[in-house]
């Protein structure tokens, strides 16, 4: 029923720039607080951004200054826009929706962003 579907990974040299899409159906998208994470070979799975119903943002402190996140909900679209990438970003990104307090209950398939030395 909820579906999130994420697009927009590649492959990219440091210091270029990405912009991922995470498009939401079945899922009261205005309302729902949404984020990112990602996830590379041999790490934790790690919240990268998050934004909430009325657009306040968070991000970890290995990307602030780099990465925005927004969402249209017009377009139920959330979006994550990566710039002055660096190798140690490289991950499977995946979109994620908040239904209850805590956590994350709705997940993307997943997009692969590839950052190249």
């Amino acid at each position: 029923q909820v579906q999130l579907v994420e697009s927009g990974g590649g492959l990219v040299q440091a210091g270029g720039s990405l912009r991922l899409s995470c498009v939401a159906s079945g899922l009261t998208f205005g309302g729902s607080v949404m984020g990112w994470y990602r996830q590379a070979p041999g790490k934790e799975r790690e919240l990268v951004a998050a934004i909430s119903s009325g657009g306040t943002t968070s991000y970890t402190d290995s990307v602030k200054g780099r990465f925005t996140i927004s969402r249209d909900n017009a377009k139920n679209t959330l979006y994550l826009q990566m710039n002055s990438l660096k190798p140690e970003d490289t991950a499977v990104y995946y979109c994620a929706g908040r239904v209850e307090r805590f956590g994350y209950q709705y997940w993307g398939q997943g997009t692969q962003v590839t950052v190249s030395s």
